[in-house]
């Protein structure tokens, strides 16, 4: 290769773009003049003057000023005048038109436009139709604005949806709420507290420990003296502080209100413990009374037992002193004897019946119907069952009573309700299952309450009776067996329901 060939000139770039634009025509200005021509068969201008009725585009703007003058140039040059032209003839005219050229051929259309509107509002819709007609509706009743779109049926549905979950939810929590709340409340501490707040305590309650009593029955004993606020807080309370706790048979002088910390430390408290105290409770008999006055008073059992061998060393003309030992705490001094122990019960007993207006002559009959008061029903209910053993003894009906065949057969004291078959079969003088009418004496010892329901019953044709419930002492009375075999069956299914409580 030569050097003349392997050098490459550098390119005069000024140069090139000089001879360039150095060889440019010359432009030619054009003056934009009517065209007065035929327009062109299926053209817009054809189609707006066959709307105005014309066969010639007439210039409506006559105060337009200086564009309205005529000109000798065409505003558009048609196709007609396209074909005729003669292609080989040097046209002054360069191929493209400057930009001022353009500017006015398009002016020059656009003013034409607006020009025939007028005549095709008068004469109808110009066809083919115009810019108006694309952005005026045609009906001026329609709103222009869009229309709301319709809610969707699914969202209906999702709402039905999610109110029934939450209606199931607030149902569901209804049912928990009534069938746990109580447990529910006490274990986050929104119920009202068990235990009385500190600084209520007043009054005195008398409370009596028996031998070889725990916890649970202190605790109920503490609540059925008023002393705490429910039957469970105090055993709760012991159980919660891990505390070892030997309580001491005797009757202990507490205060009423009291807090279960507080109680518990009167219990340790000797100074509150009375001194030859004794106690009898409502509905216990000779058997489950003498042995606890014998502990507290420091004397042989062998002393009561024979204390209460002669009634009639005590004024009472009965076969036994049963039903004669009034329920009560007693408080003796130092050196008392057994027989002075019983005379003070008897004496008792005599108050209330004096007090309930018993004359003396029917004081057994009614200390006996008063004692199977006391084993059968509960408070409310006394009066009633006063009712149903005056009514069977009316008419000669056996009082079937179970808590005189357990008393006759020994077994009143067991702990359960129900009687066993040998009790109600064993022939003995207090079985009213097997003899008709009152037992033989009384089998408890009756309270006030038994005592005034004995002589006051309630009027009613109940013949039956029988505790439903026995955590709350719920009873049904009834006219008719039909309707106490129903009340047999509430029992049963309860017992069973409750297996463990003493059926």
């Amino acid at each position: 290769m030569s050097e003349r060939d392997s050098a490459t000139p550098e390119p005069d770039t000024d140069a090139r773009l000089g001879d360039l634009f150095e060889n440019l025509p010359e432009p030619t200005r054009q003056i934009p003049t009517v065209d007065d021509s035929a327009p062109a068969p299926g053209s817009r201008r054809a189609a707006r003057e066959a709307a105005s009725g014309e066969g010639t585009a007439t210039p409506a703007r006559g105060t337009a000023g200086p564009a309205a003058q005529p000109s000798s140039a065409p505003v558009r040059a048609s196709a007609d005048d396209a074909v005729g032209a003669d292609a080989s003839a040097p046209s002054p005219i360069p191929v493209r038109a400057s930009a001022d050229a353009a500017d006015a051929t398009t002016r020059a259309q656009a003013e034409a436009v607006p020009a025939s509107a007028p005549v095709a509002d008068a004469a109808g819709p110009a066809i083919g139709g115009g810019l108006d007609a694309l952005f005026v509706p045609h009906d001026e009743n329609v709103d222009a604005k869009p229309k709301k779109k319709k809610r969707r049926k699914g969202c209906l549905i999702a709402l039905v949806i999610v109110l029934a979950i939450f209606g199931g939810i607030a149902a569901g929590g209804a049912w928990v709420w009534n069938t746990y709340g109580d447990k529910i409340s006490d274990a986050m501490g929104w119920g009202e507290s068990k235990d009385w707040e500190p600084g209520l305590a007043n009054g005195e309650a008398l409370v009596t420990i028996k031998q070889g009593d725990t916890g649970g029955p202190v605790s109920t004993a503490l609540y059925e003296a008023g002393v705490t606020k429910t039957e469970d807080v105090f055993y709760d309370y012991i159980v919660d502080e891990n505390l070892a706790v030997t309580f001491y048979p005797g009757v202990y002088r507490l205060q009423k209100k009291m807090t279960a910390e507080a109680a518990l430390a009167a219990l340790k408290d000797d100074g509150n413990k009375m001194a030859n105290a004794v106690s009898v409770s409502e509905g216990g008999t000779i058997v489950s009374s003498l042995p606890g006055m014998a502990e507290t008073l420091g004397l042989p059992l062998a002393d009561f037992e024979a204390a209460v061998q002669d009634p009639s060393a005590y004024g009472v003309d009965a076969p036994s002193l049963e039903g004669w030992l009034f329920p009560a705490v007693y408080e003796f001094d130092p050196g008392v004897t057994a027989p002075q122990v019983i005379q003070r019960m008897v004496d008792r007993t005599r108050e209330s019946l004096d007090a309930a207006g018993v004359p003396a002559a029917d004081a057994e009959r009614i200390l006996t119907i008063a004692s199977i008061i006391q084993r059968e029903g509960r408070l409310d209910d006394f009066a009633k069952v006063s009712r149903v053993i005056q009514n069977r003894l009316d008419i000669d009906m056996k009082l079937q009573m179970d808590s005189t065949a357990q008393y006759g057969y020994g077994s009143l004291h067991e702990g359960v309700v129900s009687s066993s078959k040998e009790a109600l079969e064993d022939d003995n003088d207090w079985n009213t299952y097997v003899r008709t009418g009152l037992p033989l004496t009384p089998i408890a010892s009756p309270s006030d309450a038994a005592i005034k329901a004995a002589m006051a019953p309630a009027d009613g044709p109940w013949l039956y009776f029988v505790t439903i419930n026995l955590a709350t002492g719920e009873t049904q009375f009834s006219e008719t067996m039909a309707e106490h075999e129903q009340g047999i069956e509430k029992w049963r299914e309860w017992c069973r329901a409750n297996p463990d409580a003493g059926c």
